[in-house]
């Protein structure tokens, strides 16, 4: 979703209510005359710059089955919602069904809020969600609706082709090159879901199942949040190996207004409750920053299940130990600090991926090691 505004915010999170079609008065009303095949769903808010390109590409989707479009705006100070009203006659020509509803506060309720709205008041089986700043290739909907339709339970994404060309070079080779296995192994690690919110297409009845959205503002990773969801709830995840997305990169993007720490806490709780919950111990691969802040993260009884970090670093394993002062009331923790060939699995990796030249893959690698069963990643 284009502009300023995303999730977040440090409170409980309110409870989840159903969604419903019942129409109201700033929600539309569904599709006339029975349900879509797809529903493509756009939030909005202040997208102006990008809408008229984003929209042609919809209009341009080669899916044979019926299709809508479900755009709720939250609150733009823009001209989107009077722009996007003039496609309606295109899209009607085209045989598609346009649903346009918004509200005109001068206070957006965020990117979750908006999700949800554009749900509640579309028809489709099938749930393709787009952001109005990024453009779908002409087959996106008929092959996310393909591999949908044979994985009920999923998330499907897809492959994304970022512009401007070079952004985020890292991020873009990450979530292209993950392999089937990937997608569930590296959930944990700081770039968030292994398949990106705005290629993400499911069937209507997993939504449901899942969600909503956190409706809690900006700041709020809902993304994240539901990701971590649908995994709870015995989700797969599967990406089309194709680029079937124009992922566009800039300063006003939703997702820059999450903060670190509010994904930092997500992914420690997560892994802490699928992964460290199951082990009697492990090892941190890392006595650095990345590894000693994770540990200061745990609970008591994970970090006492820690039973050495390992490191390639000499001068780190020359300290031999790592102490770390919980309380003045208790004693130090001192655990070891270990070259990584005398350390044993399972272990918690926290070095970012391609940052080593290969090395880290390698080392890896070479104590004949699977990803999932003796090595999560969390960087």
């Amino acid at each position: 979703m284009s502009g300023t505004h995303g999730s977040g915010g440090e409170h409980e999170p309110e409870p989840k209510r159903p969604c419903t079609r019942s129409a109201s008065p700033d929600r539309g009303a569904p599709a006339e005359g029975g349900s879509a095949a797809v529903s493509v769903i756009m939030p909005v808010f202040n997208a102006s710059d990008w809408l008229d390109e984003c929209l042609q590409a919809i209009l341009e989707q080669d899916f044979p089955g019926r299709m809508e479009l479900s755009v709720y705006d939250d609150g733009s100070t823009d001209d989107s919602r009077e722009l996007i009203e003039g496609w309606r006659q295109r899209f009607e020509d085209r045989g598609l069904s346009l649903l346009i509803s918004g509200h005109n506060s001068s206070s957006p309720r965020g990117v979750g809020f908006a999700k949800n709205q554009a749900v509640c008041q579309s028809s489709g089986r099938f749930l393709c969600f787009q952001d109005a700043d990024d453009v779908m290739s002409p087959q996106r909907v008929r092959l996310q609706y393909e591999a949908a339709a044979v994985n009920p339970t999923a998330i499907v994404g897809c492959k994304v082709c970022r512009v401007p060309e070079g952004s985020t070079e890292r991020y873009t080779r990450w979530i292209n090159s993950l392999s089937p296995e990937q997608l569930l192994t590296q959930v944990y690690t700081s770039h968030g879901p292994t398949v990106v919110m705005p290629t993400w297409f499911c069937s209507r009845l997993w939504f449901q199942r899942v969600g909503p959205f956190e409706e809690r503002g900006k700041g709020v990773p809902e993304d994240l949040i539901f990701f971590y969801q649908s995994l709870r709830c015995g989700g797969s995840v599967v990406r089309v190996d194709e680029c079937l997305l124009v992922y566009r990169y800039h300063e006003r993007a939703a997702t820059h207004s999450v903060l670190e720490q509010t994904i930092w806490e997500l992914r420690v709780d997560f892994l802490q409750e699928r992964v460290l919950g199951q082990w009697e111990s492990f090892t941190i691969w890392s006595a650095g920053k990345q590894g000693r802040k994770l540990f200061r993260s745990l609970s008591p009884n994970n970090q006492k299940k820690v039973k050495a970090f390992c490191d390639v670093d000499e001068k780190k394993i020359q300290k031999g130990f790592y102490t770390y002062e919980e309380s003045k009331e208790r004693p130090k923790p001192k655990i070891p600090i270990l070259h990584f060939r005398k350390a044993s699995p399972p272990f918690i990796v926290c070095v970012k991926l391609d940052m080593t030249d290969g090395v880290l893959e390698e080392n890896l690698h070479s104590l004949q090691l699977k990803e999932g069963i003796h090595y999560y990643h969390f960087n």
